[in-house]
């Protein structure tokens, strides 16, 4: 039967459908937390310090108090009893929603956290360059405005599951994110990076763009190999000139795209750049 793992505690439910919060919960009540989800490869949980420096910035943000076990080894330990009682062996995509704890309205009474941690299978185990290019268009219905909490994966999530449904309506693959300056920061689910004569270019933080793990990894794998890479905004005129385009998330790697509008792009770049994550990834299981 399905596990999760509730502020350290297994809990066994018989379907997908069983209740396992209290109504008092404020993530439900409020989205009032963040969320992360960590790929694990052969048993090992992928650039959990990453991770975890993103969760703790998360919570400070949120003013979300972390208790001094929460650390990366008793979250590893915590991962590895899951897959345990999940009975999953090889790989593995492990969402922790991280919400407050405590009664209150919209001003908490309290401030301590809630972990809830579940896990799902997944079939392959290295990152794999998807076969055919997604097709991807701007989602115009809603913008991003930046502030101090939008670098975190907040539970509060409208414009990315919005944004994912018109892409399915409209027969897209996913679909590109702006923000209030009509700048584009990011996809439904991924970092966005562009190549253009051989130089990477991604949207800044300080836009409105989710602080991704395997974005920063990108990034500094762009630049041991010699590429030049550029934080700035990027428009849909930068699309149209654009080489590549690619997208970028921790559990699926990277995915190239292959169409905008009636522009095409390669992938010659992006294929580079999954070789060498993979290479990384190797050496951190040997670690």
């Amino acid at each position: 039967m399905p596990a999760l793992l509730y502020n350290g505690e297994i809990r066994i439910y018989d379907d997908a459908d069983s209740p396992v919060l209290s109504l008092g919960n404020r993530g439900f009540l409020y989205a009032d937390g963040i969320f992360e989800t960590i790929r694990i490869t052969q048993g090992k949980p992928l650039f959990l310090e990453s991770h975890y420096e993103r969760m703790r910035e998360g919570l400070k943000a949120h003013r979300i108090h972390a208790p001094l076990a929460f650390t990366p080894a008793e979250i590893r330990k915590d991962m590895a009893r899951l897959l345990e009682a999940e009975n999953i062996e090889g790989s593995a995509r492990i969402r922790m929603t991280l919400s407050r704890r405590g009664g209150g309205y919209y001003s908490p009474e309290e401030s301590l956290l809630d972990v809830v941690m579940t896990a799902e299978a997944l079939s392959v185990n290295d990152y794999s360059l998807n076969e055919k290019g997604l097709s991807v268009d701007i989602y115009p219905e809603m913008k991003c405005t930046p502030n101090h909490l939008t670098r975190f994966k907040n539970i509060a999530a409208n414009i990315y599951i919005q944004s994912g449904l018109w892409a399915r309506e409209n027969g897209l693959d996913t679909a590109l994110i702006q923000n209030d300056r009509m700048g584009i920061i990011e996809s439904t689910a991924s970092n966005l990076f562009l190549v253009s004569n051989g130089v990477l270019y991604t949207p800044g933080l300080d836009g409105g763009a989710t602080a991704g793990v395997m974005r920063a990894e990108i990034i500094n794998l762009a630049l041991e190999a010699g590429m030049k890479v550029y934080e700035c905004n990027l428009t849909p005129q930068n699309l149209l000139i654009a080489d590549e385009v690619f997208l970028s998330n921790a559990v699926q790697g990277l995915r190239w795209v292959g169409s905008y509008r009636t522009k095409r792009y390669f992938n010659s770049s992006t294929q580079e750049l999954v070789r060498a994550l993979n290479e990384r990834v190797a050496l951190q299981l040997q670690a």
